[in-house]
């Protein structure tokens, strides 16, 4: 039995960070039912392309909405409120991640919906908040990442400001919201008694400035790009070249550096009072990357990776195909095969969240609507009122 089997939770979602959070749950066993408008196609996230199973039926939509639900409702209509409302009895969670003046106009807050389920949890992720001067603003990953500073501290330095390689700020949200509505659903549960939560884009882009927040709100220090991805304080912590390509060593222990020290056969460096500690190395941080860089010209990457395996910190610099085709992956359990129902099998990433002894969920993302007949049927809806609700497009 996986941890949230028995959750229901309905998710009016759009596009990426919030469907990526709701993912997360339906990984780990949630009942999560998609509520998607029928006049307006649904999730915009169907149709972003350029890869397709079939129009509508994007690629981008699978990768964020696997062990969904889909049921299509007009919460704009009178009757879609009711239907909101008889919903809203039988689940445990609202999540939302509409722009934040959005869920109150369409009824989606605590206060909204208290009188029809007083345990409700309403999870609302915004893009800069329900309240304030951008309440009404839409918001995206790249935005949040270019005022939150990440540009700054991105690639080499000289080099034109860059965004982090992902859409970094969306997936972490979309985990905070995960987050943010088990931990209300667990007060919920304690207390009986339900409420909103909130997370934004740009709150969580800013709060993992982490560190370099609290230097410069303390120090008034400035983080800059470093050369080869360094990192700003620990070294030997970056890119080195090696005799076919590239190398990443993260020595952020100290006893990390004497067992590099011996690996590369320079066991005396360990001792040089110029190397001894994270300070000193830091203070000679140019010596020592001209050392390393020489030292580690002598072999491939592979080989200095058999050489460290497990000693010393060190990883190989892949693309994405590289990545996923990484035996680490492919031979133990990292990647996932789904079964589309007409394109037959696909793949994608694994849950990596794991529950020993329980297999994770495998379904596709779910057609739009392709429940909503199911969960109406649910909630004692018979044939002909389902009939009236299409018909009047409210499903």
């Amino acid at each position: 039995m996986l941890p949230l089997e028995g959750v229901r939770i309905l998710a009016v979602e759009q596009y990426g960070a919030g469907p990526f959070g709701t993912m997360f749950l339906a990984d780990q066993g949630a009942e999560v039912i998609k509520i998607e408008n029928p006049n307006d196609g649904g999730d915009m996230a169907r149709d972003v392309g350029p890869y397709y199973f079939a129009p509508g039926d994007s690629l981008f939509f699978h990768s964020f909405n696997r062990n969904k639900k889909s049921l299509t409702l007009d919460l704009g209509r009178a009757e879609g409120q009711a239907v909101l409302h008889d919903l809203v009895r039988s689940a445990d969670a609202v999540a939302c991640n509409l722009r934040g003046d959005v869920p109150g106009k369409l009824g989606l807050t605590y206060d909204d919906l208290k009188a029809h389920n007083p345990m409700i949890v309403c999870a609302q992720l915004t893009a800069y908040g329900r309240t304030g001067p951008r309440a009404s603003w839409p918001g995206f990953d790249y935005l949040m990442q270019a005022e939150a500073g990440y540009f700054s501290v991105t690639g080499e330095p000289g080099s034109a400001p860059a965004r982090f390689g992902l859409s970094i700020v969306d997936t972490m949200s979309g985990l905070a919201l995960a987050y943010a509505l088990l931990a209300a659903l667990t007060g919920a549960r304690t207390a009986g008694v339900g409420r909103d939560i909130d997370v934004s884009l740009f709150d969580i882009a800013l709060s993992n400035t982490i560190y370099l927040a609290t230097w410069y709100l303390n120090e008034g220090v400035v983080q800059e790009r470093l050369p080869r991805s360094a990192h700003p304080s620990l070294t030997p912590c970056q890119l080195y070249p090696t005799a076919d390509g590239w190398i990443y060593l993260m020595c952020n222990k100290e006893k990390f550096w004497p067992a590099l020290c011996r690996a590369i056969g320079r066991p005396e460096w360990a001792a040089d009072p110029r190397f001894r500690t994270f300070k000193e190395r830091l203070a000679n941080r140019d010596l020592v990357t001209g050392l390393l860089d020489e030292a580690l010209a002598s072999k491939t990457t592979r080989e200095w990776l058999d050489v460290f395996a497990g000693e010393v910190p060190a990883a190989p610099i892949n693309d994405i195909g590289q990545a996923l085709d990484n035996p680490f992956v492919t031979e133990e359990g990292r990647l996932q095969t789904l079964r589309h129902p007409s394109a037959g099998d696909y793949r994608m990433v694994a849950p990596p969240v794991r529950c020993p002894g329980d297999d994770a969920p495998a379904r596709p993302a779910p057609a739009l609507g392709a429940h909503t007949d199911e969960v109406l049927r649910g909630l004692g809806y018979d044939a002909a009122r389902i009939a009236a609700l299409r018909a009047a497009k409210v499903v």
